[in-house]
């Protein structure tokens, strides 16, 4: 094995320069801000998990999870989500707090890539997790605060495309005779291969009315009236049921005046198992992926020892900066100084930074020119003799 050079980093590993730290930062602290007001408390769980409990509820590929051993022989995994993690939390160190809990983060997770994936090992990621609450109320309630914490940070044309796994699994579980059959359906549409999906599906021994059933889950994307027609595409009690909650939902966001960032797109599946009802992912035209996903997952925490009903969502932090590309960063001057004024100069800092400027101080002995400082600052001061 080559012996890596001085400068090179891991394969997915990135390096964070200042303004990209800045936009990050500025984009998740507006939105947790807003996460705050909705009553969500932040919560942070170990980079380090047990491969046995945390690693296998993840739902993470194996081949991406990053392993290592302790001193005890146990395999332990770097986080690779927060769903798990915070079920894990919620059913040991607080077991004791009733439900339903709002729970927040801020955290880096991390899933090993392929050399030619070109993505990221480790990101930052920002959600909530609603636990506890089995009402339809608790997907409306996540989907208006993802909704508002993406406006509170500047962004403009995001989508959420919103779908539900029962809806899905009703279709495959009336036409399709095996469940192999399904899995491989729900990768076409998770990977949003439309082609291989139809190849698929004329492999099948269908009926022509099943193959037309089938084929038209690629095509529900909309507004109200795809309600309609998944309607009369389904036959089961669940299916139907799961329409109806999806009209209760595109209802509280006509209310709140979201549904314009809103489209039903009912062949939304999502890579993570766990999910049991409505789903839903995040796009915006500047990135190539989703800048987020989330939905409800019912029987996770039962892994860990205690029921409870559960909806959440995770929003990429470097995606959201990404789509958020003109954010204005907080503003910076420089107070160049010589010995003789830097008391002068470090009251002047103190009060420009009391009213929320942020100031750097720096002594002219430390430079050549100050013509160096050029586009590094919004203003420049100079107090010298």
């Amino acid at each position: 094995m080559a012996q890596p050079f001085t400068f090179e980093k891991p394969i997915g590993m990135r390096d964070v320069t200042p303004q990209a730290f800045q936009h990050k930062n500025q984009a998740a602290n507006r939105f947790l801000n807003v996460v705050k007001q909705w009553g969500y408390d932040q919560v942070q769980t170990p980079a380090l998990e047990y491969f046995e409990t945390v690693g296998r509820a993840s739902a993470i590929a194996d081949k991406q999870l990053f392993k290592l051993i302790d001193f005890n022989g146990q395999t332990l995994v770097l986080r690779p989500d927060m769903t798990a993690p915070i079920a894990r939390l919620v059913s040991s160190t607080m077991k004791q707090v009733p439900y339903p809990i709002r729970l927040s983060y801020y955290s880096s997770l991390y899933r090993a890539q392929q050399v030619e994936g070109g993505k990221p090992a480790e990101f930052d990621q920002v959600g909530v997790e609603l636990i506890g609450d089995a009402s339809g109320s608790s997907d409306e309630e996540v989907l208006v605060l993802l909704q508002e914490a993406l406006i509170e940070t500047g962004l403009t044309n995001f989508q959420v495309a919103i779908g539900h796994i029962h809806f899905l699994n009703s279709v495959f579980k009336e036409i399709l005779s095996s469940e192999e059959d399904a899995e491989a359906l729900r990768r076409y549409l998770y990977e949003k291969n439309d082609v291989g999906f139809r190849e698929f599906v004329l492999s099948l021994e269908l009926t022509p009315a099943d193959r037309d059933r089938l084929f038209m889950l690629t095509e529900l994307r909309g507004g109200v009236a795809v309600l309609d027609q998944a309607a009369e595409l389904v036959y089961s009690q669940e299916g139907k049921q799961s329409v109806n909650e999806l009209r209760r939902l595109w209802q509280v966001l006509i209310d709140e005046g979201l549904d314009t960032h809103s489209i039903i797109d009912l062949s939304v599946v999502l890579h993570m198992e766990y999910y049991t009802g409505c789903v839903f992912e995040i796009y915006h035209e500047k990135t190539a992926q989703p800048i987020g996903s989330g939905g409800r997952y019912d029987g996770l925490l039962e892994n860990f020892g205690r029921r409870g009903s559960a909806t959440g969502f995770g929003v990429r932090v470097d995606l959201l900066a990404e789509a958020l590309n003109g954010l204005v960063l907080n503003k910076k001057m420089c107070i160049v100084f010589d010995s003789v004024r830097r008391k002068e100069a470090y009251d002047r800092a103190k009060e420009l930074r009391s009213e929320g400027t942020y100031v750097v101080l720096q002594n002219k002995n430390g430079m050549n020119n100050l013509e160096e400082l050029d586009g590094s600052f919004t203003q420049v001061e100079t107090m010298c003799e």
